[in-house]
């Protein structure tokens, strides 16, 4: 009834990846990235010396630099311990009672920062009985790069609601793991075949690179600014002072960091001699179209 010990077994490599039956392309500015069930517990059923956990762990600590330096916010999600019946319900039939309190934390590998976002999560599914959907409709995200475990059961649960609630889904399927290389294979071509987009690691971080100075826009400040704020981005009118809003100059010189990493090109004392967010949009604009006059020179 427990989660059998996962024997070890080789990533798919690309050539084996399936063709996606969408064209679909990661958008910086739209993408959240999703590390899905990477607690001790479940880890702690595979080999962490040996593929494919060895390789996911450091595929996604690569996903999650790139996505981090491109403005994508990242969302864990970790199952509680010591879970009443009552909540855990059916999933007890099929899996036992679940964690105890000894391993619910994230791997150290993967260790969540500050900024990330975590949830507890508490059916296959990461948007079941989680904020999730209503963190991304409150920000405009409409699509979720996934990585994590297992792949036939989470991770391809998480990809078909995502896809039912009009998300675009993208695994990266060299850094998911699952209970065996059929399992993992299979899911690949389900997904690429009727739900989702699956992408190595390296052409998700390609395409990642390639939209970071393009995914800065005037409603993407004004979504930075009213999370920073607390508030939702239609309280955020871009022609008011920000400082009247309560804009300080610490949260404001986090915000010139976090564009300055999608591809602005700007300092904290150039922005402060404006005041309104539509003034701040076309100092960026400016460096941003400079930088790439640059590129193409």
């Amino acid at each position: 009834m427990a989660i059998p010990k996962i024997s070890s077994y080789d990533l798919p490599q690309n050539n084996e990846f399936p063709e996606n039956k969408t064209d679909w392309k990661i958008d910086s500015s739209k993408a959240v990235l999703l590390i899905h069930d990477m607690q001790e517990y479940f880890v702690n059923y595979y080999d962490v010396n040996a593929s494919p956990m060895s390789n996911i762990l450091e595929n996604i600590q690569k996903i999650k630099k790139q996505a981090k330096d491109a403005g994508i916010p990242v969302v864990y999600t970790a199952q509680p311990a010591n879970q009443d019946p009552k909540d855990r319900a059916l999933l007890t039939d099929f899996w036992g009672p679940g964690l105890n309190g000894d391993h619910t934390p994230i791997v150290s590998e993967l260790a969540p920062e500050q900024d990330d976002i975590e949830y507890v999560k508490w059916r296959y599914s990461a948007f079941k009985k989680t904020p999730l959907l209503d963190y991304m409709n409150e920000h405009n995200k409409t699509q979720l790069i996934i990585t994590g475990i297992y792949g036939h059961i989470g991770i391809l649960s998480t990809t078909l609601d995502a896809f039912m609630l009009d998300i675009q889904p993208f695994i990266v399927g060299d850094a998911i793991a699952d209970f065996t290389r059929e399992d993992h294979v299979h899911t690949l071509h389900y997904v690429a075949g009727r739900a989702g987009s699956i992408k190595t690691l390296e052409s998700a971080v390609e395409e990642i690179q390639q939209n970071k100075s393009e995914s800065l826009s005037l409603n993407v400040l004004q979504s930075d600014v009213a999370e920073t704020l607390g508030v939702s981005a239609e309280d955020i009118d871009v022609n008011e002072n920000l400082m009247f809003m309560g804009l300080d100059s610490m949260r404001a010189m986090t915000l010139v960091e976090k564009w300055n990493k999608q591809g602005a090109n700007v300092s904290f004392s150039q922005l402060i001699e404006a005041v309104s967010l539509q003034e701040w949009w076309q100092t960026i604009e400016a460096t941003v179209s400079n930088k790439k006059e640059e590129v193409s020179a």
